[in-house]
């Protein structure tokens, strides 16, 4: 995307123990050349990467067809309402290039359409909720946005919108649109359609959120995050400066370059997967929401903890960066982390465990599939400075940094 393209506004910084959540999906040949004997030595044998390769690729299939569905039919549903002038005056003047509550904006009008449009998209955001293993009740998930600034003229005069969803695959050649008669619209998915266009997406920042508070807690209830030492007292085998802080390490300045976005998709949330052996010599996951990352091409200054050494027992951690385009099952991803982790034992040594992470990864994720970003391998306590990411996509710079107790 251009740097006036909308980044995603969640960035989630996770150990790399969230990396296994495409540990049950097989290995890919071309996933992190050259790191195929860490995988190796990382993994669980090929029989049980097998089998949760193929449990996880049917539940990632599911679920993306599952929200794809969901979100054709109401797109479907709110062109079909336009057909109601008052209604269609309420869109247009309530929808702009910035996305917004598609529950909440039906319910601020007393029209029979946005009345009846209201019931579907309750429903529809339930359905969303519970293939993404979030529950049925987080609340409105959809939202609605005017595809491009540039069509704001053509709407304002009078101009017959098209609805679409966005589609999750970023490399897609068409996306359908429907007019208020049902007709179906094949668009470029590359170019900037002349006619104005309403896009249904997904509220991913919201999902993200409410999906790290699952992995968090299905991580910890599957044995895969051991406590961290109490406040105030440093952990078994570490120094007692530990009693007065521990050192971390902290993001000054980020970017992240993705020119391939198509017009129609909202805003994807992106979370960074860090990993490591715990205190406990299990492997740990760690997640940190990152909100300011709104575009691509653009230099962020976070002053971000990314690491928290404390947590660690080696000095040496691994990051990858991963997007929820919507298709993203949190419950079963946390389930496939700990089936995949809980098999690594500690061998006195740091494994870079980002290896056998991207190399259970489906061949999808690097060809058509935007979810995989990039990925650090390495970091240590004293890392400083601009650490380029492996995929050539993202850099951050970095600076050990102290964390003091009050």
């Amino acid at each position: 995307m251009s740097g006036a393209r909308r980044r995603p506004r969640v960035l989630a910084v996770a150990t790399l123990a969230l990396l296994a959540l495409t540990a049950g999906q097989g290995v890919a040949a071309s996933a992190a050349p050259g790191r195929a004997a860490d995988a190796a030595a990382a993994t669980a044998g090929p029989s049980d990467r097998s089998a949760e390769s193929a449990r996880s690729a049917r539940s990632a299939q599911i679920v993306s067809a599952e929200v794809g569905r969901v979100e054709d039919q109401v797109a479907r549903s709110l062109a079909a309402s336009l057909t109601d002038s008052g209604w269609r005056a309420q869109v247009r003047d309530g929808v702009g290039s910035e996305s917004v509550d598609l529950h909440a904006l039906t319910a601020r009008s007393a029209t029979a359409a946005a009345r009846q449009l209201g019931g579907e998209v309750d429903q529809a955001d339930r359905r969303i909720a519970g293939a993404k293993g979030l529950g049925t009740d987080l609340g409105p998930l959809l939202r609605v946005q005017l595809a491009d600034p540039s069509m704001r003229g053509a709407l304002d005069t009078g101009a017959e919108p098209l609805v679409a969803a966005a589609v999750a695959d970023d490399h897609a050649a068409t996306i359908t649109a429907y007019d208020a008669a049902g007709r179906a619209h094949t668009l470029d998915a590359r170019r900037v359609p002349d006619r104005p266009v309403y896009v249904v997406d997904l509220d991913t920042a919201k999902t993200t959120a409410a999906g790290m508070d699952v992995l968090r807690r299905e991580l910890a209830r599957n044995g895969v995050n051991a406590p961290t030492a109490a406040a105030g007292r440093p952990a078994a085998g570490q120094p007692s400066a530990a009693a007065a802080g521990w050192w971390a390490t902290k993001i000054n300045a980020i970017e992240v370059s993705d020119d391939q976005e198509p017009w129609f998709k909202g805003a994807a949330e992106m979370f960074t997967l860090v990993t490591g052996f715990g205190q406990d010599g299990k492997p740990r996951v760690d997640s940190v929401d990152m909100p300011y990352l709104d575009y691509d091409g653009t230099v962020y200054h976070p002053n971000q903890i990314l690491v928290n050494w404390s947590n660690y027992k080696y000095n040496l951690a691994d990051a990858v960066m991963m997007e929820d385009d919507g298709n993203t099952n949190y419950l079963a991803l946390a389930q496939a982390i700990a089936a995949v982790l809980l098999t690594i034992a500690d061998q006195g040594a740091y494994i870079p465990l980002v290896s056998a992470v991207l190399a259970a990864m489906p061949a999808s994720w690097w060809t058509d599939d935007p979810d995989y970003v990039e990925s650090w391998y390495t970091l240590a306590k004293n890392s400083t400075g601009r650490l380029g990411g492996a995929a050539g996509k993202g850099w951050m710079t970095v600076e050990p940094y102290f964390v003091q107790q009050f």
